[in-house]
Order: structure tokens, then sequence, then C-alpha cells
């Protein structure tokens, strides 16, 4: 039976529909297909690039030392000296020595009984033979009474807060009043040059780093000075429950930081004073796109993963052809022939 007029233009009209239909769906999925992207421009550069081990640090002179009470005490005497120079032995602070002053007294007044028994045992001496065994016993106990003594005044000594060094007092804490022992640092002294940044570098990386390297340090203090610091010792034994290992950078001495700043390192183990630089907006994962003729082909930059530690990132496996592209960055890349004739 032959299709009326009206069958032939509904069918048409729903073939119209599902075409556009069609159309806005591939529109909607695969929409650089009709609109090609746009692209910025950007021009590869020949630039030196290091590759760097990070790390934290503190700054600290070379030579320093801390003084804690050996004994737990209440302090009577503590200087105020922050910043002052000091030499070894100079007297810092007093822990009360009531008891031990008490005792000390007690031990010299029988000190003193016991040699006039010793003078008197002395005269007698030679009358019999238990006036010499007396005398013996006097001189016996004489000895063991100043010894005594002395252990009673390296005891009393023991109370006196000494420097352990020439240098300047860093830092003093505590107050007098207040009851400190063995776990209290009251004062850091050292001489407060040169300086040094103790870094703690992780055990993965440590076979890197060796003595001389260049380093560069960010300080907050001083977010746009270039800080330098050059490697001058590495710990031979590194710490297994931190796993990491004490690296020890020496600072200049024209440098603008302070003892107890905190630091993040970058240690330079790695440069290349010549490498093809693109931006980062031009990389994606490990290939750089390439166009050529109308062509958009992928190239794998280089495998050693060398750039990866700089700002800007290498394509020195770009070669093919002087044009490179990253679609979804919107980058493209001109990079001259005289780069990617490599």
């Amino acid at each position: 039976m032959p299709m009326s007029s009206r069958g032939i233009v509904w069918s048409g009209s729903v073939l119209a529909v599902l075409a556009i239909a069609a159309v806005a769906g591939a529109y909607l999925i695969y929409p650089d297909f009709f609109h090609p992207p746009t692209v910025t421009t950007a021009v590869a550069i020949r630039a030196p690039v290091s590759e760097a081990i990070y790390g934290t640090g503190t700054v600290e002179p070379e030579r320093w030392a801390k003084v804690v009470p050996l004994q737990r005490r209440r302090l009577v005497e503590l200087c105020r000296c922050e910043g002052q120079a000091v030499k070894a032995g100079q007297v810092l602070g007093r822990q009360d020595d009531a008891e031990e002053r008490s005792a000390l007294h007690q031990l010299e007044i029988n000190n003193e009984q016991l040699e006039r028994d010793l003078n008197r045992a002395l005269r007698d001496r030679d009358k019999s033979e238990a006036t010499k065994t007396e005398y013996e016993q006097r001189s016996t106990q004489f000895e063991e009474s100043k010894s005594r003594i002395n252990a009673q005044k390296v005891r009393l000594d023991a109370l006196v807060l000494r420097a352990p060094l020439d240098g300047m007092v860093l830092r003093r804490d505590g107050e007098v009043g207040e009851i400190v022992g063995p776990t209290d640092v009251l004062f850091w002294v050292g001489p407060p040059a040169p300086m040094q940044v103790v870094a703690e570098i992780n055990e993965e990386e440590i076979t890197r780093i060796a003595v001389g390297q260049k380093a560069f340090l960010r300080s907050e203090a001083f977010s746009t000075q270039a800080l330098r610091a050059t490697v001058s010792q590495i710990t031979p034994k590194g710490d297994p429950t931190r796993k990491t290992f004490r690296v020890y950078l020496l600072l200049p001495r024209d440098t603008p930081l302070r003892i107890g700043m905190t630091v993040e390192v970058n240690i330079i183990y790695r440069e290349k004073t010549a490498a093809i630089v693109v931006p980062n907006e031009a990389v994606s994962g490990n290939a750089v796109q390439v166009v050529s003729n109308g062509e958009r082909l992928s190239v794998f930059r280089s495998r050693s993963g060398f750039a990866a530690a700089v700002t800007s990132r290498s394509s020195a496996m770009c070669r093919r052809t002087p044009q490179c592209c990253h679609r979804r960055a919107r980058i493209w890349l001109t990079v001259p022939e005289s780069m990617w004739k490599m």
C-alpha cells in the first residue's frame, strides 16, 4: 500500500530531529572538533637548570654549649647578660647552697678537732707503742676528714653556673626563685660567628650529597633575598627513627640570618649549564605535544627526569619540529632549530 504524503512528512521530521540531536551530542562530547582550541605562544630558551635535595634546618653557631644545673635546686642568682661577652669559667648564676654550706661548716669544725687531737698524739708518739698506734689512727682520721671537706667543696661548686667556653651569652632562660634541674637549659653560650645551618636530610637522598656542594636557603624573614651556604660536614650516623641524616652547611659571614632561625634548604647536586627550558603549562605528563603540518604528535621528554626538580621543565626530546603545543593548557611552544637539533 503506498505511503501517504503525511507519513512521509512525519518520517522526514523524525530523521531531521535525530540528525540535529546527533550533531548536538557530538558538539557536547567533542567541542574541540567544532571549535579548535585557542593557544598562546611561548618560546623555548636555553638556560642553566639544577637538581636539588630538599630539607629543613636551623641556624646555629659552629661552636656553642648549653649550661644546665647538675642538681635540682632553687635559683638564687642569675645574671642578666644576654648578648654580653663572657670568658670560660665566668659565673653566670647560682643555686641555693645553704644545705651544702652548713654541711661544709660542720666538717670543718670536726676537722679542727681532729687536727688538735693529731698534734697531741704527735707529741706523745714516742712514749710507748700505744701512743704510736694512736698517732697513726689520728693521722688517718685527719686525712679522711680533709678528703670529705674537699668532696663537699666540689658539691658546693657544682651549684655555681659557669660559662663553659669563651663567647657570648646567646640566650638566657629562667628567673631567680625558680626550681630548676638537669633537664632545664638556663644559658646558651658560644661565639656568634661563624654560623652554620644544621639540616635534616632524608636517608634515601643522602648518597647524593657531598662536602663542598652549594645550597640555596629560603627564610620567611628574608623571602626576597638569595641566601647561600656550602655543605661542610655530613654526620656519619643517621637517625634510624626519623630516617634522616644531619648535614652541616657553612654560612657566609655576611649572611642576614640569625641564630635560631629555621630555613628551607635546597642542596644542589646536579647542574646543566644549557638545557632547553619550556613553561610548565606546555608539559603534559611525560610528553610535549608537537604540531607539524596540521598534525599533532606526542613526543616523550627525557626519561632521566632531570628537569623534574626545577621550576621550568625541559623539553630536550622535542627535536623533530620547531613547534610544540599542549592542547589543554592552551600553550603553543616555538622551539628554534638551533635547539631541537641536539
